[in-house]
């Protein structure tokens, strides 16, 4: 994710008065460390966690308006049972990540792939704020100035991590020890029911405009995959320099494997649309897993973003599908 502070999360003359009459409100309420106000004129309390980066953040108790600025946080928060109040959009989506529209049905846009809306996050008047991977310190001070802001992605992007800590911010922590048990175990009756396709080559890949991308190590499928024992063919045991790695179609032999998922980020439109394209490429054509046809269909908005637990349980569903005997 960019560094530099996009147009969106700069603050408005506006919002800077809104935020500065909105502390100055807090701060006459209580001087009191560990509590804050509620709106009812109760103290609620608070606790502190240490987010991604380190730092140690103050948040209530048990917090009832989040906002999610990644899909991980909408993923990890919808998982434990929480409804967020705003949400970032997903990787090539308008709204929620297709695998969680559903359940994200109704909660308000307040930010991109590329940064969050300030506005629109100050409008949604959240008690604690997830941030994802953001690392714009600028940004960052401008979320904590509305509401306690916790970075909950570290550099290993690891969901398991992600849904940790954002189980303890949400008074849910017990809820994320189960769905990682639940995860495991599932994980473990899958692997048995492989059969012979237990430690495969597996490749995943996603098609759109701008071509065909391999996923490398360091992102969320790959970390899935390796749980369950697979193997990875060529590059894709190595760590990438980004998210995907883009390939040409004289190197689309990179994603060859006992067994290919491949898809776009979006089931309808032109970029599910585009998948037809790739199909008949004749390099794609010669790949060792179609002539096996031994490729499946993905929604990569599910498994080629920045995942979550609900897309981890999800994909295995799929795995399960595919290649289980």
């Amino acid at each position: 994710m960019s560094t530099h502070t996009t147009p969106r999360a700069r603050l408005t003359a506006v919002a800077a008065v809104t935020i500065a009459s909105a502390l100055t409100l807090a701060a006459c309420g209580s001087d009191k460390a560990d509590t804050t106000a509620n709106a009812d004129g109760s103290d609620a309390k608070k606790v502190s966690v240490t987010d991604a980066t380190g730092k140690k953040v103050q948040v209530p108790a048990d917090p009832k308006n989040v906002v999610a600025l990644s899909e991980m946080d909408l993923d990890s928060s919808l998982a434990l049972g929480v409804k967020p109040v705003g949400l970032t959009a997903g990787r090539g989506q308008k709204g929620a990540p297709e695998y969680l529209a559903g359940e994200a049905k109704g909660i308000p846009v307040v930010g991109a792939v590329t940064g969050p809306d300030i506005e629109k996050v100050l409008q949604a008047k959240p008690d604690v704020i997830l941030a994802g991977q953001l690392a714009d310190q600028q940004v960052l001070e401008q979320l904590s100035e509305i509401a306690p802001t916790v970075v909950t992605v570290d550099r290993t992007k690891s969901w398991k991590k992600a849904l940790s800590l954002t189980g303890q911010v949400l008074g849910k922590e017990n809820e994320a020890k189960d769905f990682l048990a639940d995860y495991d175990k599932k994980t473990a009756e899958l692997k048995k029911n492989l059969g012979g396709n237990a430690g495969a080559t597996v490749s995943v890949a996603r098609y759109s405009a701008k071509g065909t991308a391999v996923m490398q190590q360091g992102v969320f499928i790959s970390d899935v995959l390796g749980d369950l024992g697979f193997k990875r063919p060529g590059i894709q045991n190595d760590k990438g320099q980004g998210h995907s790695t883009p390939l040409s179609d004289e190197d689309l032999k990179q994603i060859d494997a006992d067994w290919l998922f491949v898809g776009t980020l979006a089931s309808t439109g032109k970029d599910a649309d585009l998948f037809g394209e790739l199909k008949d490429k004749a390099a794609y054509q010669q790949l060792d897993a179609v002539k096996d046809g031994h490729v499946t269909e993905i929604d990569g908005s599910k498994w080629t973003s920045l995942g979550g637990a609900n897309a981890a349980v999800s994909v295995l569903d799929d795995i399960e599908k595919a290649m289980a005997k």
